[in-house]
C-alpha cells in the first residue's frame, strides 16, 4: 500500500479476562489471592496468622453478589484480615512483600478504606456522602488479577471493565482495506487522546494518510492542528458544537454572536458593548480541550442592557466569553463551515464502513473478550488478529492477469546458450 491515501479508525470496548466484582468482593478476593501468592512461594509465613476463619472467607472464590449477609461486619473484618496479612508479612518478610498480587493488595485497600480520626479503619464512601472519596475510575483498580483494566462508561447504555481498541484501516475505492494501525488502551482514556499515538506510528512505517476520517470522539481543535503541523495529515471529522447554553437551546447571544479582535484584544457583543478585560489564554482541565482566552464585561455595561436576560443570567449581572486562541479560532470556524458542505458530507460517509471492520473484529475473531491478563498481552491479541485479517483479505483478491517474469539465466547457461550447447528448460524433462 502506498501512503498518502484515505484511512479512517473507529474504536470498540473490550472486556478484561476477569470476573465483575462489587467492592466486598474485590477485596475479599485480593485478600484470597494474596494468600495464594504467599502460599506458593513462602507458605511457612502464614503458619502464625490464617486459622479455621481464614480457612472459611478464604479457602475458595469469593461469591457475595450484590446483597450479602452483613455486609458492614464483612467490610470491617475483611479491610482487617488484609492489615494483618500486609502487617504479618512485613514484619516477617520484607523483602518477599513485592510480588503483584500483595502489590494489589496494598492499592486496593488505599482505594477502598481510610483511617478515621481516631485510627480506625473505614470504608470510603462517595465524597457527597460525606466521605473522603473514591479515587476516578481512571485509577480504580477492579481485580487483584489485572490490575490495568478500567471501569468506563459511555453515556447511560454501554458500560464495561477492560479496555479499548481502535482499529485503523485504508479504504481507498479500487483495493482491499488493509489494517495499518492497532491501539489498545485503557477503557477510561479519551478517544482523542490517542489519535497522536496513531500518527506517530503510521509515519515511522510511511503509512500516513492524506485525509483522516473519525467520529466525533477524536476530533478536538489542538489535535487537528497538531496533526496537520506535525504530519500534514487533514483530520476530518464532527467538531463538537459551542456548549454555551444560548448555543444550546437557540435562544439569545452565543458565543459567535460576539465579534473578536484579536488585535485589538477585545470583544464587542451584540448590543454594541466593549469588554472590558482580556485574560489568558488559560489551559484548561481536560487535556482534549483548547486553551481559553476570557473576555469580560462590566456590571456597568451589562446591568443597564435591554437585552441582559438574552446574554446572561449570572448573579453578578455579567457576561464573560470565552474562545481559544485565533490559530485555533480559524481552524474552528473553517472546519465548520467546511462540513456543512455536500462535498464534505459525500467525502465523511465513507467513515462509516469502518463499523462493518470493528464488528468483524468482535463477532468474527472474539477481539472483545481478553484471551489474557494485563494491557499489553491484550494488545498483542489485537495485533495478531489484525495481521490475520489483512492475510485474510488480501489472500482473496484475484489473480493479477499479467504472466510472471520469467527468471533470469544463470551465469552458466548463458555460457550454454552462447555456444549452442543444449540445456533442458525445465526440471520437469531432466528425466526424458
Amino acid at each position: 500500500m502506498h501512503e498518502r491515501t484515505t484511512q479512517r479508525t473507529d474504536s470498540t470496548h473490550v472486556l478484561a479476562a476477569v470476573r465483575d466484582l462489587t467492592r466486598l468482593e474485590l477485596i475479599t478476593e485480593a485478600v484470597r489471592a494474596a494468600l495464594e501468592e504467599v502460599a506458593g512461594t513462602s507458605p511457612h509465613l502464614l503458619d502464625e496468622l490464617v486459622d479455621e476463619d481464614w480457612g472459611r472467607r478464604y479457602g475458595r472464590p469469593v461469591r457475595l453478589g450484590k446483597n450479602p449477609t452483613k455486609p458492614k461486619t464483612r467490610i470491617l473484618a475483611t479491610g482487617n484480615d488484609a492489615v494483618r496479612l500486609l502487617e504479618h508479612l512485613y514484619r516477617h518478610a520484607a523483602d518477599r512483600t513485592s510480588g503483584p498480587r500483595i502489590q494489589a493488595l496494598r492499592q486496593i485497600m488505599v482505594q477502598n478504606y481510610h483511617r478515621d480520626a481516631a485510627g480506625h479503619l473505614r470504608w470510603r464512601t462517595a465524597e457527597k456522602e460525606g466521605g473522603p472519596g473514591l479515587p476516578p475510575s481512571s485509577r480504580a483498580v477492579i481485580s487483584p488479577y489485572d490490575t490495568s483494566a478500567r471501569y468506563a462508561r459511555h453515556g447511560h447504555i454501554i458500560s464495561w471493565k477492560g479496555f479499548s481498541a481502535h482499529l485503523t484501516e485504508t479504504c481507498a475505492p479500487d483495493g482491499p482495506n488493509v489494517i495499518t494501525d492497532v491501539a489498545t488502551t485503557s477503557a477510561t482514556t479519551h478517544d482523542s487522546q490517542v489519535l497522536p499515538g496513531i500518527h506517530t506510528r503510521l509515519s515511522r512505517r510511511g503509512l500516513l494518510p492524506a485525509e483522516h476520517l473519525v467520529d466525533a470522539g477524536y476530533t478536538s481543535l489542538p489535535h487537528l492542528e497538531q496533526a496537520t503541523r506535525e504530519h500534514q495529515v487533514t483530520v476530518s471529522g464532527p467538531l463538537r458544537s459551542n456548549p454555551t447554553r444560548q448555543h444550546r437551546r437557540n435562544e439569545g447571544f452565543a458565543r459567535d454572536d460576539f465579534h473578536i479582535d484579536y488585535d485589538r484584544r477585545q470583544v464587542t457583543c451584540p448590543q454594541g458593548q466593549v469588554s472590558q478585560g482580556w485574560h489568558g489564554p488559560y489551559p484548561t482541565s481536560s487535556p482534549t480541550a483548547a486553551p481559553l482566552i476570557v473576555a469580560r464585561f462590566t456590571k456597568s455595561q451589562c446591568q443597564p442592557c435591554p437585552a441582559r436576560t438574552q446574554c446572561t443570567t449570572s448573579r453578578e449581572s455579567t457576561r464573560t466569553v470565552g474562545f481559544p486562541p485565533r490559530e485555533l479560532r480559524d481552524l474552528q470556524l473553517r472546519v465548520r463551515t467546511e462540513q456543512q458542505t455536500p462535498e464534505w458530507k459525500t467525502r465523511y460517509a465513507v467513515r462509516s464502513g469502518v463499523e462493518g471492520t470493528v464488528n468483524e473484529f468482535a463477532h468474527g475473531y472474539g477481539m472483545r473478550r481478553c484471551r489474557y491478563r494485563g494491557q499489553g498481552k491484550a494488545h498483542i491479541q489485537h495485533v495478531l488478529t489484525a495481521i490475520a485479517v489483512n492475510i485474510e483479505r488480501l489472500s482473496g483478491l484475484p489473480p493479477t492477469e499479467e504472466a510472471p517474469t520469467p527468471r533470469r539465466p544463470t551465469a552458466f547457461q548463458n555460457y550454454l546458450d552462447q555456444r549452442e550447447i543444449p540445456r533442458p528448460k525445465s526440471w520437469r524433462t531432466l528425466g526424458s
